[in-house]
């Protein structure tokens, strides 16, 4: 039967509070500031991660406008021409983690393109597969974070989100949290003003995406990942069809 460890270290914090020590969480900044620069969506992605930390989660942080990650689809770009490329070096960390989530600023009503390369080389290693014959983000959470001063954070949410649902993430209740100022030119997140760090609607939403994130994870964990029926790939590579009404119809 599934249970959590429970923590009642924290005097601020209701009995039972869980305890989720065992679990691990990587945020992915995709602003097109390098680390030198404030970035607006660093300081809501703060929020979710520093209520994973409180939990004993293990957080951990890439900036990726700081490394040279390479356009394509490939696990190593090296190998198709480019002179540099830094997923290799990333790629261990984005597979350690229980936890994704991902932060986008919202750029002409979309996601920012180091976003999209992000997915782009997240895809890149889909076809991993785990020891059950499922793709390597089998058993993983993920959630996404969006700012920005015009319209779109739920249309961002929704591309990443199905991105990362489609490369095996498992996405819980309410993964998405987002701040949007006035629409135009106008204050940011961080800015002094905005009120965006006191919008209880937005600072709601990190919070509740925070705990569910790591609520699934721990379920999943404690559980094995999901049951590999009827998703293993080398099983259906080898002829397992899973009960397909018309398994003769297939063709490879």
């Amino acid at each position: 039967m599934f249970s959590v460890r429970r923590s009642q270290t924290a005097s601020s914090q209701a009995p039972g509070r869980p305890d989720y020590s065992g679990l691990s969480a990587l945020f992915i900044n995709t602003t097109l500031k390098p680390s030198s620069q404030h970035s607006h969506t660093s300081a809501l992605m703060d929020v979710p991660a520093q209520v994973m930390q409180s939990a004993g989660v293990a957080v951990s942080h890439i900036r990726a406008a700081d490394h040279d990650i390479a356009p394509g689809v490939q696990p190593d770009m090296h190998e198709a021409g480019f002179p540099g490329d830094a997923w290799p070096e990333l790629w261990p960390k984005v597979k350690a983690a229980d936890i994704l989530v991902i932060g986008t600023p919202i750029w002409l009503g979309m996601k920012s393109s180091i976003c999209q390369r992000v997915i782009e080389r997240l895809y890149a290693q889909s076809g991993q597969l785990n020891d059950k014959g499922q793709s390597v983000y089998y058993g993983r959470t993920g959630g996404v974070i969006v700012t920005g001063n015009e319209d779109g954070a739920k249309a961002c949410a929704r591309e990443v989100l199905y991105a990362l649902s489609h490369l095996g993430y498992t996405v819980p209740p309410q993964a998405d949290a987002a701040w949007l100022g006035e629409v135009g030119p106008g204050p940011s997140y961080g800015d002094e003003g905005s009120d965006g760090p006191g919008l209880e609607f937005t600072q709601k939403n990190a919070v509740f995406m925070a705990w569910n994130l790591m609520h699934v994870s721990w379920m999943l964990k404690q559980a094995g990942g999901l049951p590999s029926y009827g998703n293993d790939r080398r099983a259906w590579e080898e002829g397992a069809r899973f009960d397909h009404p018309e398994p003769e119809r297939i063709r490879a």
